[in-house]
């Protein structure tokens, strides 16, 4: 069973998939970390991010796979390396580039194939997984989201004024809207849960109630044993 979560930006996507995952036993697929991933790689080879064809070339025949909670790139652990603050600026350099989502839409679907997966994103349900059988739509308030990164700044002890974050916000979110390829949009057939006024608990708790609505109106026979990516 596939269960993709989709939102904009600051809506808590990955910690509630996680979560989300955890709870029913299934397997989390950090779809973020492959982007990251393939542009640790294509530094660590210098292919300059103006050479596109290099890029898509790399993409193409590099592996990714989990081992448990490790992330492994070409066979090497890249877990930590992934966040580093130089893969942090340069994943957009990757990101909008038709022939890499294509690769990588490709190498998600391999992952998740036969398996119990939690998958978030932008267009999970959409591009990737259009057959899910359970797609969720995770939004919020643009206040609130803002908010929400606001308060996570002021605990890492790096605070930026709110009308800063909210206004960089909506830039991101226009331009999510607008990507040619995997833009921000639910799928018709996913559910939206809007988190205004609602604790992280609150959202795994309804995000449970629909994904066991889905299993039981489908009558699914779910195995959550652990399987090899």
């Amino acid at each position: 069973m596939i269960v993709t979560i989709d939102g904009p930006a600051g809506a808590g996507k990955s910690t509630i998939a996680r979560n989300l995952a955890a709870t029913l036993g299934f397997r989390f697929l950090d779809t973020g970390a492959m982007y990251r991933a393939i542009t640790l790689g294509a530094i660590r080879k210098e292919i300059e991010f103006d050479n596109q064809a290099s890029l898509i070339a790399y993409a193409q025949k590099a592996t990714i796979r989990w081992d448990q909670d490790k992330l492994l790139l070409d066979g090497g652990d890249v877990t930590e390396q992934i966040r580093s603050p130089i893969v942090t600026d340069s994943i957009r350099r990757i990101a909008d580039i038709a022939e890499i989502r294509t690769a990588l839409s490709d190498q998600q679907r391999r992952i998740a194939a036969g398996d119990n997966i939690v998958t978030e994103g932008r267009d999970q349900g959409t591009e990737v997984f259009p057959e899910a059988e359970c797609k969720l739509f995770l939004t919020a308030s643009p206040l609130e989201r803002a908010k929400r990164r606001h308060q996570q700044l002021v605990e890492l002890g790096r605070p930026i004024p709110l009308h800063d974050i909210l206004t960089t916000q909506e830039r991101r979110d226009e331009h999510d809207r607008e990507r040619p390829l995997g833009a921000l949009r639910p799928s018709e057939d996913a559910i939206t849960i809007n988190s205004d006024g609602m604790t992280a608990e609150d959202v795994l708790q309804e995000m449970l109630n629909t994904v066991h609505q889905v299993i039981e109106s489908r009558q699914l026979n779910i195995s959550t044993a652990p399987r090899a990516s």
